[in-house]
């Protein structure tokens, strides 16, 4: 039992690493546009680790053993970044710029944006691979990357909150009336960029 224990923590170990270098690497990139163009399109990042409990109902749902190596080969969201950017253009741009780095292999892509799911939900997500650099290896690890607006962060936070209150049986008339709040902020998405894009072009004139 301290053996498994002992492999779990090292396990979580390299996800925590790993998060560190991709939060290091969306920082760098936010401030040097802050620098340079005077623009940081991201607002701000969260980082979150499944605990063990969580990897290993996720490892018994889909019918396998509960194993580290399982865990690292088949779990592909133990560790989460979550990007929240100011317009939906530039979760395009963060992605871009993230996956150009020859460090990052982009493994999956997602894209709830062009095409959210039935229920309105929005946001890019991707797989990509990081190396992380140990005193004896180097672990290649598996980190997801959320992107959406703050509008989007802001409907999924709620949805997320009235699917947990009716334990996921949520009433047909509360799911009509999400979808029509998800229409709404895509719609809110659209216009607050259209008018960044008219002060843009004001600045130039």
């Amino acid at each position: 039992m301290k053996v498994q224990l002992q492999e779990w923590s090292k396990l979580l170990l390299t996800y925590k690493f790993a998060l560190e270098e991709v939060s290091t690497k969306l920082k760098i990139l936010n401030e040097e546009l802050q620098f340079i163009h005077n623009y940081n399109p991201i607002e701000h990042i969260k980082t979150r680790i499944k605990n063990p409990e969580s990897i290993q109902a996720k490892l018994v749902r889909k019918g396998y053993a509960i194993t580290a190596e399982n865990a690292k080969s088949l779990v592909k969201d133990i560790a989460g970044v979550r990007v929240i950017c100011s317009f939906t253009s530039d979760i395009y741009h963060v992605f871009e710029m993230l996956s150009r780095q020859s460090d990052i292999l982009v493994k999956e892509v997602k894209d709830y944006v062009h095409n959210p799911k039935p229920n309105g939900y929005q946001s890019l997500h991707a797989i990509i691979e990081i190396p992380v650099f140990l005193t004896d290896r180097i672990e290649h690890v598996l980190v997801e990357v959320q992107i959406r607006t703050i509008a989007m962060d802001f409907w999924a936070s709620l949805e997320h909150k009235i699917y947990y209150k009716y334990q996921e049986r949520v009433p047909c008339h509360i799911q009509e009336r999400l979808k029509e709040t998800a229409d709404m902020i895509s719609s809110l998405d659209r216009r607050m960029y259209e008018l960044n894009e008219e002060v843009q072009q004001f600045k130039l004139n």
